[in-house]
């Protein structure tokens, strides 16, 4: 299934910020200019800009349009990983030995004003919760809050969008992994989304101090 109009957008301006070709603290073109040049209305453009702001690529000042950001929080945790089970990642990561626990806890609940106008349903219908604690070697490792559509788990989307950033974690999140009440932390917001934006999936995943700082990792490719 094709992109939508203004993430094709954004991907290009993000190629060439990400590469250098757009440096740092350069103003982007105007709306109009950027609608003009990709054949597209200013509200496609308007979304493309809002993708890169998203992204931490930008930032926009009123009156005066958008910048490239000076300093860019775009790392990101191999994105093939975040797709697969918690008990394949940390199996594989897990030193010999080391027993690795995945515990979940799912219930169903209705949504409330919040989660209603993020997944677009109406208030009191229903979503199911799950989080998930993950430990290896009797060390907790992670935890995550997830929300998603009755029967869309895993979710048919089309695009997984990731934000990866350090900060402050939930109370039950921090309390998991041990951490000091307002200790900031590698976390990680998750979108699953269709080619029409609608929300299937969202969760927020919180990682143990020190995680994922440096990540390798290695992938098939397919050969053509």
């Amino acid at each position: 299934m094709a992109e939508p109009k203004y993430v094709a957008i954004a991907n290009k301006y993000a190629a060439d910020i990400r590469k250098g070709v757009i440096p740092p603290n350069v103003w982007l073109p105007s709306l109009a200019e950027i609608a003009r040049e990709n054949e597209v209305s200013e509200i496609v453009a308007r979304k493309a800009i809002g993708q890169l702001r998203r992204w931490g690529l930008v930032q926009t000042i009123e009156r005066r349009g958008t910048q490239v950001v000076a300093r860019r929080n775009d790392t990101r945790i191999a994105p093939e990983r975040q797709m697969e089970s918690p008990e394949t990642t940390y199996g594989t990561e897990a030193a010999d030995g080391e027993e690795v626990v995945i515990d979940r806890d799912e219930r169903e609940l209705v949504a409330d004003e919040e989660l209603a106008d993020a997944f677009g349903i109406a208030v009191g219908e229903p979503l199911v919760h799950v989080v998930v604690r993950a430990s290896v070697g009797e060390r907790p490792v992670s935890i995550s809050d997830t929300y998603h559509l009755p029967g869309e788990s895993p979710p048919e989307a089309d695009f997984l969008e990731e934000e990866l950033s350090e900060r402050v974690p939930e109370s039950t999140h921090a309390e998991w992994l041990g951490t000091p009440p307002g200790e900031p932390i590698v976390t990680i917001k998750q979108r699953f989304l269709t080619s029409g934006d609608r929300l299937l999936m969202r969760s927020e995943v919180s990682y143990a101090p020190g995680r994922y700082r440096a990540f390798s990792f290695r992938m098939a490719l397919e050969r053509t």
